[in-house]
């Protein structure tokens, strides 16, 4: 369920939301950029789908063995 909400914001900030978001897209916008800040997600769910995003994993086990070999060349 979608509930309205009056918000009220500088004139150059609407301008500027109309010109680079759209007119019918503003909603959209400021609810994704509020949701991770108040809605709390379940750590489980979030975990479970930067799983799935392969690229991304596949970029973090890059980085994650590309690590390992700076500990081996470190003077003890």
């Amino acid at each position: 369920m979608q509930k309205k909400l009056t918000v009220t914001i500088d004139e150059e900030v609407y301008d500027g939301l109309r010109a680079v978001i759209g007119p019918r897209k503003i909603s959209r916008f400021i609810e994704e950029l509020v949701r991770p800040h108040v809605v709390k997600k379940n750590m489980y769910a979030a975990y479970e789908e930067m799983a799935a995003d392969e690229v991304r994993e596949s970029e973090a086990l890059e980085w994650a063995e590309g690590t390992f070999g700076d500990i081996n060349n470190e003077e003890r």
